[in-house]
């Protein structure tokens, strides 16, 4: 059993890692929590089982010395952290862990930018030991939802040659949003605000279920907008894409649209088609159409579960839907779609 500390106290991490972690006892032991504040260490705390485990507090406090992050990581018998953190304050943190040896789940997106994410990925492979390198993957849970995994499973039965794909994702950040009245995301100092934040999940979804049929996204170009002036920089993308094996799509991210709301994700092949959505898949073929529901499930669970079977099989790798460099595809895809927006609708070229 690996002893882990979950490094943030914000929404996601109190609601999905929080419980994520201790629904894994036989491969993760809480050993420590940390957060930026001690507001957000209390509520943490608060949302701790009665009858579970008590987790050491760790916060930046001037007033209490030995309490910090790096503290925290001074510790033998944590081998591992959860990082989900804002956006901007993960690659020192995540950089800090590795140097002290801790494997590392960071939460999506690998960087704040293209350059940003190159430079930490580079650092990871060039600046630590290659024979002591703890692990380091990037939490997208999308990936593991189960009707994702379930329509990536029925893009494969098809079959057939990919004739276009569809990625629509409407939906509306209202005024009282929980996440909204956060301040790094009601003011982001990154690029897209909501777009990057939420968007990334969506990009990375599309490229699973390309990836299930063979493709992988080579250019996209875009026009971009803001909808709803609270919802700054930008809110929405309309978009176009290609893959490296020349099949054309489009991708539609709106965060701004009051009275639309849902997601519709397709490949179409020349043997059927098959939709998915977060709670349905559907697939219509020449023998007809079947659906098949689900439970939601953010895939959160998942994911860390199978980053604490890494960790155990000692092998020096994550799960290749962990990787930083799958990452830092949803990434540049995401990152060439605004900048597109920005230039015209400019088409911008996948590095890899």
């Amino acid at each position: 059993m690996a002893g882990i500390a979950l490094l943030g106290a914000g929404i996601f991490a109190r609601h999905e890692h929080l419980p994520a972690i201790l629904a894994s006892p036989d491969l993760l032991s809480l050993k420590a929590v940390y957060s930026r504040s001690q507001t957000s260490s209390v509520a943490l705390a608060d949302a701790l089982p009665a009858d579970g485990p008590k987790p050491d507090i760790y916060y930046d406090s001037p007033s209490e010395p030995g309490r910090g992050l790096a503290d925290l990581l001074k510790r033998d018998d944590i081998v591992a952290v959860d990082v989900a953190l804002p956006i901007l304050a993960q690659p020192e943190v995540i950089k800090a862990a590795l140097k002290a040896g801790k494997h590392v789940l960071s939460e999506k997106p690998v960087a704040a930018d293209v350059k940003g994410a190159r430079e930490l990925i580079k650092w990871y492979e060039t600046e630590l030991p290659a024979e002591k390198k703890p692990l380091w993957g990037v939490a997208e849970n999308f990936r593991y939802m189960k009707s994702l995994v379930f329509a990536g499973e029925e893009v494969k039965r098809i079959g057939g040659r990919v004739v276009s794909f569809k990625l629509e994702k409407f939906g509306w950040v209202a005024e009282d949003n929980k996440y909204f009245n956060t301040q790094w995301r009601k003011v982001p100092d990154y690029q897209g605000g909501f777009l990057l934040d939420g968007g990334v999940h969506f990009v990375a979804a599309l490229r699973y279920l390309l990836g299930a049929s063979g493709q992988e996204l080579s250019k996209v170009a875009a026009y971009t907008a803001l909808l709803e002036e609270r919802l700054q920089p930008l809110d929405t993308i309309h978009g176009v894409a290609s893959t490296k094996q020349g099949v054309n799509g489009s991708i539609v991210l709106s965060f701004g649209t009051e009275f639309k709301n849902g997601t519709d994700l397709e490949i179409i092949t020349t043997n059927g088609t098959v939709s998915w959505s977060p709670t349905e898949v559907k697939t219509v073929t020449k023998e007809g159409e079947s659906k098949k529901e689900f439970e939601y499930s953010s895939g959160v669970g998942e994911e860390v579960a199978v980053f604490a079977r890494a960790i155990k099989a000692g092998t020096g790798k994550v799960d290749g839907l962990q990787t930083p460099e799958e990452a830092f595809r949803d990434l540049e895809v995401l990152e060439g779609l605004l900048e597109s927006g920005s230039g015209g609708a400019k088409v911008k070229e996948m590095s890899v």
